[in-house]
């Protein structure tokens, strides 16, 4: 890892979006900003919330076209992992997200903003599996990042 190429500003100006995004979705519709609660309800919950459910993810997923469109260099696939691979990680997310009632953005910016002791759980636990899984893809994988 090289850290002369570090620069705050964009994960600052970032985090800052997301959490007037989530203030702001609180604030006008009393909803927490849980990408994986808001999938769900789009796909599973009815047609009640569908609208803006679905104008949240499409906001999700054109805003990486548009920063892609911005800075095609930015995004590098790795060519070390199959689809396979790829897909079986997006399950496991899945189940882990149903498992702990919610997602990173549920839990770490909506959650511990509202001081929820579940949502630290949650984050701890997110952070502590992520660092495992990250020691064993480097160390015990061989897996370069």
């Amino acid at each position: 890892m090289i850290l002369a190429e570090f620069s705050p500003w964009p994960g600052l100006a970032g985090g800052a979006l997301i959490g007037l995004a989530s203030a702001w979705l609180l604030a006008a519709n009393g909803r927490i900003a849980g990408a994986s609660g808001i999938l769900h309800g789009a796909v599973a919950g009815g047609a009640k919330n569908a609208r803006w459910q679905l104008a949240f993810l499409a906001g999700l997923v054109g805003a990486g076209f548009l920063a892609l469109a911005a800075n095609p260099g930015a995004f590098v696939p790795r060519g070390s992992f199959s689809l396979a691979w790829v897909a079986l990680a997006g399950l496991l997310v899945g189940f882990g997200t149903r498992m702990a009632n919610g997602c990173t953005s549920g839990h770490g910016v909506c959650g511990l903003g509202l001081r929820s002791m579940r949502s630290l759980v949650a984050v701890l636990t997110f952070m502590l599996c992520g660092g495992i899984a990250t020691w064993v893809m480097r160390h015990a994988l061989g897996v370069a990042s």
